[in-house]
């Protein structure tokens, strides 16, 4: 009986690094996905198909960390610590799918809108560089299991909202002439305000793992 539950340990524990992995796998990849995406709308590439092609393998990344785990719950029924940690990875890998989602809608903002050289893109390039830093952060957070790193990535949240809301308030007083730059600067700060989200719920789930304390969310 002991030899027994040994080994259910054992393949727990497996199943968890195999798990972890992925999830750290995905994560790279749909950071380099909103990375490209990014730099893609600051340079005037139009790369729709590729980012297409990349938010599809972040999908199917999604698909096999949701079955993994639920494998793994039906199959070991974890208590405690494991179950906050399966459970975290269904939510962290859908927040993963959503990075690949918001960097396919901004590729297709510049295939909508054409060439944009003559915007001012301070603003999506400040955001940008923010974006990239809170995924890093949260990615680095989850890896480590480091609260203090979540909690950062959470702060650093408000700057993306300002941003944003800035934004918005430019549209509103936008001249005919800039309509074109200023429509595309909102729909780019809106994706990456809501990568910026799930960036921040990734840190959640990281702090929830370590803690076993569930912060609510508030947008969807």
């Amino acid at each position: 009986m002991v030899e027994g539950c040994k080994n259910l340990v054992r393949l727990m524990d497996i199943g968890l690094e195999k798990l972890k992995n992925i999830i750290v796998e995905m994560g790279e990849y749909s950071a380099k996905t909103v990375f490209l995406a990014i730099d893609s709308y600051l340079n005037d590439q139009d790369l729709m198909e590729q980012l297409y092609i990349s938010a599809q393998e972040i999908r199917k990344m999604q698909e096999e960390i949701n079955e993994l785990a639920v494998e793994m719950i039906a199959r070991y029924q974890p208590v405690a610590s494991d179950l906050r940690f399966l459970k975290s990875c269904i939510e962290i890998g859908y927040g993963f799918s959503r990075f690949g989602r918001y960097a396919f809608d901004i590729a297709q903002v510049l295939r909508i809108f054409g060439k944009l050289t003559s915007c001012n893109k301070e603003s999506v390039d400040n955001a940008g560089k923010h974006v990239k830093d809170m995924i890093k952060t949260s990615i680095e957070a989850f890896i480590e299991k480091n609260i203090e790193k979540a909690k950062k990535v959470k702060e650093m949240d408000t700057y993306i909202d300002k941003i944003y809301l800035n934004s918005l308030k430019k549209a509103a007083q936008m001249k005919e002439n800039q309509i074109k730059c200023i429509v595309s600067e909102v729909l780019i700060l809106r994706y990456l305000e809501r990568i910026a989200d799930h960036a921040t719920y990734i840190a959640d789930s990281t702090i929830y793992i370590v803690t076993g304390e569930k912060i609510p969310k508030y947008t969807l």
